[in-house]
């Protein structure tokens, strides 16, 4: 089946996956495309709707990001999101320049007449503005539809032709009524049916599997979490014993890692799993490494070879599975000019090509939330479906600096501490992650009636809906205290717990 498609193109802004993701929340399915995607590939793709995303460049910049203006003739409605939008007014003869003060953060719009994306939000509307520069005027053809204290044109539209404008940002959450806004684009102006739900897509993710692998085996690399366990799940309703699991032991898992998913993919679940315990080979390659970008290759390269090593001892495959998300995806990608990858994954980007496995991504277009209700159609329970997202180089990337087998017994004896306490005290589900952090600090305490000098330890706390944006958790202080009197009481070697209130962005989730 093919669903009607919003395509979104990326100028840059921290905040284009939310775009997408917001689209997804009305059933609407949607694609991240770069800027300077021609314009043939985004139409081949049949969209019935594009996008322009913010961006962090100024049109008066030389290097300023400009896409294939053959798009605004296309006849396909069109939005235009803060940059997005000042480069459509630019592209159409309008008008932008610098302005006299910027906004960032919250801003208040006042719509100025009918609009057939702001009718209803009311006469005034709490948005989140960022951008250096407006629009003084709009293209000809276009209607002004919301202005603010520092921006004539707020929004704008030229219905018959089906273009728009937002100098705000409808996709975050501190836009109110932000995704009426979209709605109203989305289903009103491109007639989206809303046809992109979970329950399509395990049929169809189940029929493509099929269509795939034909009479093939697949190896699927399992890591327990419920990314991997969808893709395990799904696999096994579309080949049935053609499927074998592995799971390998990095050594920078979480304590007991290999044991826990023992009892919830093969005693419960009943999944066909091999297991490897690699971690020597893994920590002996990671010693004197500290750069965390070095670390992720390391572990990619080496889970490649001990997995196709693993795969041909048991038998013959022809395809390798795994739980690629689009966020991965769109995050692995440079868009040239306005910003540049975040990190690589180890799992994006294809196999080398010496290896002579196909792969299967089956839920590579969806988003984590989005993973969580597939896993609940196909009747997982809250175990794996809530269980917190877990970085592809586990603990490698949460020891800041030189991963040692004894930094990293340190750091499992702490985050099962902090997780235990999180359970306890009922946070767990409500937090997007938690986890600890082993820093290369180490300072004064005293325990007892001795002086120490030992390392300190992180805890990072983040509530999202997405992963994509987070905020610090207000964890309660006696919870807090209680991580903190326990770690330092019960790991030998720390000394000093600290509590990252950083949120995202600026920081990311993880350390490195």
């Amino acid at each position: 089946m093919t669903h009607q498609t919003i395509a979104v193109l990326d100028f840059g802004s921290q905040y284009t996956q939310l775009i997408a993701r917001r689209l997804r929340e009305l059933s609407v399915y949607s694609e991240v495309f770069p800027f300077n995607t021609p314009a043939a590939t985004i139409l081949a793709r049949h969209p019935v709707g594009l996008i322009f995303s913010g961006g962090p460049r100024s049109l008066s910049d030389r290097a300023a990001p400009r896409a294939d203006t053959s798009l605004l003739s296309a006849g396909i409605p069109t939005l235009g999101i803060c940059y997005g939008m000042q480069w459509m007014t630019d592209a159409l003869g309008g008008r932008v320049e610098g302005a006299s003060q910027r906004e960032y953060g919250h801003a208040l719009v006042r719509p100025t007449g009918p609009s057939r994306l702001l009718d209803g939000v009311g006469d005034e509307l709490r948005v989140w503005a960022s951008h250096g520069d407006h629009v003084v005027s709009a293209p000809v053809g276009f209607a002004v539809t919301a202005t603010s204290d520092n921006a004539p044109v707020a929004a704008m539209e030229d219905a018959a032709r089906g273009l728009y404008g937002l100098l705000f940002h409808p996709e975050v959450v501190h836009t109110e009524r932000g995704l009426d806004v979209l709605k109203a684009f989305a289903h009103g102006v491109c007639g989206c049916a809303g046809d992109w739900t979970m329950r399509s897509f395990v049929d169809e993710a189940i029929e493509r599997i099929r269509a795939t692998a034909g009479s093939g085996r697949v190896a699927c690399a399992l890591s327990g979490g419920v990314d991997s366990t969808v893709v395990a799940l799904l696999l096994r309703q579309a080949i049935g014993d053609r499927l074998t699991c592995i799971f390998v032991d990095n050594g920078v898992l979480r304590l007991d890692e290999a044991a826990q998913v023992r009892g919830r993919l093969v005693d419960k679940l009943h999944l066909p799993v091999e297991f490897v315990d690699a971690s020597e080979r893994f920590l002996a390659a990671l010693a004197g490494v500290s750069d965390p970008e070095q670390k992720r290759k390391i572990i990619g390269k080496i889970f490649i070879d001990v997995f196709e090593e693993r795969a041909s001892q048991i038998g013959t495959f022809e395809f390798l599975a795994q739980g690629t998300l689009y966020p991965d995806v769109i995050e692995s990608v440079s868009v040239v000019g306005p910003s540049a990858a975040i990190k690589s994954h180890h799992n994006v980007g294809g196999l080398p090509e010496r290896m002579r496995f196909k792969l299967i991504e089956p839920v590579r277009a969806l988003f984590k939330d989005e993973v969580r209700e597939v896993g609940r159609e196909l009747g997982l329970d809250d175990e794996f479906v809530w269980r917190q997202p877990f970085p592809g180089p586990g603990l490698a990337v949460r020891i800041v600096g030189e991963v040692t087998p004894e930094r990293v017994a340190v750091l499992q004896r702490a985050d099962a501490i902090l997780i235990d306490e999180i359970r306890g005290h009922g946070w767990y589900r409500r937090l997007w992650q938690s986890f600890a952090v082993l820093l290369p600090i180490r300072s004064v305490g005293v325990m007892g009636d001795e002086r120490t000098y030992e390392h300190t330890i992180a805890v990072r706390a983040v509530e999202s809906l997405d992963g994509m944006t987070a905020d610090w958790a207000r964890l309660p202080a006696d919870l807090l205290a209680r991580i903190s009197s326990r770690i330092v009481n019960e790991v030998k070697g720390i000394n000093r717990v600290v509590y990252d209130i950083s949120s995202k962005p600026p920081s990311t989730i993880e350390w490195e």
